[in-house]
């Protein structure tokens, strides 16, 4: 395609998106909530978006398969951000990382003793740096979906995830005991792209910054 593709997933991040791709002139000819086309046009000929799940962003826009694409600071940390220019934080699909253990686990006493905890998350690579900067040793348990369980059922002593209203966590007697990083969506580009099809995506990337809310 001469023109350019944006990978985006569905959900907030598409919603949040909208305004954006307003500033820059660019309409979805299709809402990816109701429609199952997985590469939606644009009222633009040369834009046209494919929509991806969130952690595969990173991955296309590394290997061209998408010249940009929008994902949050989370899943470019677990992808190691390698190949992508990341030029702007849309300060979008905000929340934050963190540390939770069921109410009636004394999580300070665990880590005062030096105790070695085990830890479930989605996050593995944020988790191990976060845990070794504080001296920590902990095991660290991979699941891909509802970390809250895991304490609640002696799977781990403590979970690492995203927070944005703390609800799930209070639903589940839960508690955050540590804030390891706020998470925002940023830009990513292929650096390939940037310099061959640097008159399409020059444009794109200045509407955006005028468009970004503080």
């Amino acid at each position: 395609m001469n023109g350019i593709t944006l990978a985006l997933s569905k959900g907030r991040i598409f919603e949040e998106t909208l305004p954006l791709l307003a500033a820059a002139g660019i309409t979805p000819t299709d809402n990816p909530e109701t429609s199952r086309k997985l590469i939606i046009g644009t009222n633009r000929p040369d834009v046209r978006l494919v929509i991806v799940r969130a952690t595969d962003t990173p991955t296309y826009v590394q290997y061209g398969a998408a010249d940009m694409g929008i994902a949050g600071k989370d899943t470019l940390i677990e992808h190691g951000g390698a190949g992508l220019y990341q030029p702007l934080d849309l300060n979008i699909a905000k929340c934050r990382l963190c540390v939770a253990v069921r109410k009636d686990f004394d999580y300070a006493a665990a880590v005062k003793r030096g105790a070695r905890i085990r830890v479930a998350t989605k996050y593995v690579k944020a988790a191990r740096e976060h845990f070794a900067a504080k001296g920590m040793h902990v095991d660290l348990i991979k699941l891909y979906g509802s970390m809250e369980l895991a304490p609640l059922v002696g799977l781990a002593d403590a979970i690492v995830d995203l927070v944005s209203t703390g609800n799930t966590l209070k639903a589940n007697n839960l508690i955050e005991v540590e804030d390891i990083m706020p998470i925002s969506s940023r830009l990513v580009v292929n650096q390939a792209s940037l310099k061959l099809k640097r008159e399409l995506i020059q444009p794109v990337l200045e509407a955006f910054a005028g468009a970004i809310k503080p």
